[in-house]
């Protein structure tokens, strides 16, 4: 069919950016001895190289350039404004495929698996397994502006303004979903509520829709308690994954507007948030830019900083504890649609160590049977932000999801 809408460029005015480029000459920066080693957070040294970077090398237009590349759309659904990014499919059954970011990411974060998604011949695959790839902003994460009329945005009315997106307005009858972080319990949802319209989703994380329920749900170790009579190895690694998640859920959980005070007026300070967790959410070896080159991170940062949407991203996390998941269904498994599933092994939870034994932990877990998983697997490289990180993981794990489902 042909495509319904017409296509809408990012342009960011001048104005914007040169407003960006005096707030980050004006940048202050705190006192900080004794953290070049990150053990305080991010160090004010490296958080100035890359403020001044951003204010005198940074090149803004050519990243807009490298985006708009794709087709760009901006659409009202059932009243809320949406971007998605979108790349039509080469091959002879391409089917639609929606793909979720999560926080801190942005669409931009899918940049490096949509062109083999859509066309896998140019990239050495099998052109039946094309396609239709529609990337959103989720909303309030960017563009197309600052999400108003929508204060109690969570991941499950998301997930119905998606559903509305493709069938709706984009008159997809049957469509694919994808997605990490908040995009998989997007997607996930999907699966749940609306899996006779979908073909199935592939995710990269295997959370349960209601892990944002409950009177403690900011406490990130509420299921892994530190005791004396535990392995070393696993409490070792339930501290690290403290330090890794406990702050993040709990400040945007439980003072994300406050927060969002300061991160909406300085950009250093954005900056200063936001790459503590691509910092410490990436299979980086110590190296952040290793994973994200300082254009990269800056690109992402700027796409938040110019769509002044840090408060409304970050209010996803209150609002899914705020208005909590209920089911639509009593019926097993909860998520019905079949189900991929790409785990890393950066992520693995206590007492799990190599990518085999995460497969395992999952299939013969509690977790398993929320899902009608049909694809499962690990990888020992890559973090967070797999599907930038690993792509050609991401890609062939989503591929074989979907190889036996197409019409």
């Amino acid at each position: 069919m042909s495509f319904p809408l017409r296509p809408t460029p990012i342009h960011v005015p001048d104005e914007i950016l040169a407003d960006l480029r005096a707030r980050l000459a004006l940048t202050r920066a705190p006192v900080d001895e004794g953290n070049e080693d990150w053990s305080y957070g991010v160090p004010a040294a490296y958080l100035g190289e890359l403020v001044a970077h951003w204010r005198d090398g940074y090149d803004w237009r050519a990243a807009e350039a490298a985006i708009n590349a794709h087709e760009h759309y901006q659409v009202d659904v059932a009243g809320v404004a949406v971007h998605f990014m979108r790349k039509p499919g080469r091959g002879p059954r391409p089917i639609p495929l929606i793909l979720t970011h999560g926080w801190p990411w942005t669409f931009w974060h899918w940049s490096k698996v949509i062109d083999p998604l859509a066309d896998p011949a140019a990239f050495g695959g099998d052109p039946a397994d094309a396609f239709d790839v529609i990337v959103p902003s989720l909303p309030g994460f960017g563009f197309p502006g600052p999400l108003t009329g929508f204060a109690d945005v969570n991941f499950w009315k998301v997930a119905d303004l998606w559903h509305t997106l493709m069938t709706e307005t984009l008159g997809y009858e049957k469509y694919a979903a994808g997605g990490c972080d908040i995009g998989g319990i997007v997607s996930s949802q999907l699966g749940h509520r609306y899996a006779d319209a979908l073909y199935g989703i592939h995710i990269g994380s295997g959370l349960p829709l209601d892990f944002f329920t409950g009177p403690r749900a900011w406490d990130f170790a509420r299921n892994r308690p530190l005791t004396d009579d535990q392995p070393a190895d696993v409490r070792a690694r339930v501290i690290e994954l403290d330090h890794r998640w406990a702050t993040h859920l709990a400040a945007h959980m439980l003072d994300g507007a406050t927060l969002a005070h300061g991160l909406s007026d300085s950009p250093g300070g954005l900056l200063a948030w936001l790459l503590k967790r691509w910092t410490d959410w990436s299979d980086n070896g110590g190296d952040v830019e290793s994973v994200f080159t300082k254009d990269d991170l800056l690109t992402h940062a700027t796409i938040y900083w110019v769509t002044n949407s840090i408060a409304t991203s970050m209010r996803y996390y209150a609002n899914a504890n705020r208005y909590p998941w209920t089911p639509s269904h009593d019926r097993t498994p909860v998520v019905e649609a079949p189900v991929g599933l790409t785990f890393v092994t950066y992520e693995n939870p206590p007492g799990v160590h190599t990518a085999d034994e995460r497969v395992r932990a999952f299939t013969s877990g509690p977790l398993a049977g929320l899902f009608n998983h049909v694809n499962v697997n690990a990888h020992e490289r890559g973090g967070h932000f797999i599907p930038w990180e690993n792509p050609e993981a991401w890609v062939g794990d989503l591929r074989r999801t979907f190889r036996d489902r197409r019409p």
